[in-house]
């Protein structure tokens, strides 16, 4: 399987691997691989080749409370129904 690199990486681990293992100053590899120096300098100083993790660290909903979300998960395994359906039943009624 191939690498999945970002809209804006311009190096490849492979680049990366090469930088890492080089012993030429930042200013030389920046010129042959046609990089900024400080792109150099970032894959240099880095242990492994894969990207930086990016986002919050522990994925959470922006409008449920933890508690909330738990009970829509049970919900929805529970009844098996889709999102949209889910949504539906779990409105409030309203009232007219």
């Amino acid at each position: 399987m191939g690498q999945v690199l970002h809209g804006c990486a311009s190096t490849t681990h492979a680049v990366r691997a090469a930088i890492q293992r080089s012993q030429a100053s930042i200013a030389e590899l920046s010129r042959i691989y046609g990089l900024n120096p400080k792109t150099v300098a970032k894959w240099n100083k880095r242990d492994s080749v894969n990207d930086a993790p990016m986002g919050p660290s522990e994925v959470r909903s922006t409008v449920l409370s933890k508690e909330e979300e738990a009970l829509a998960v049970a919900f929805r395994r529970h009844t098996l129904f889709n999102l949209m359906t889910a949504s539906t039943h779990c409105k409030p009624a309203s009232r007219t």
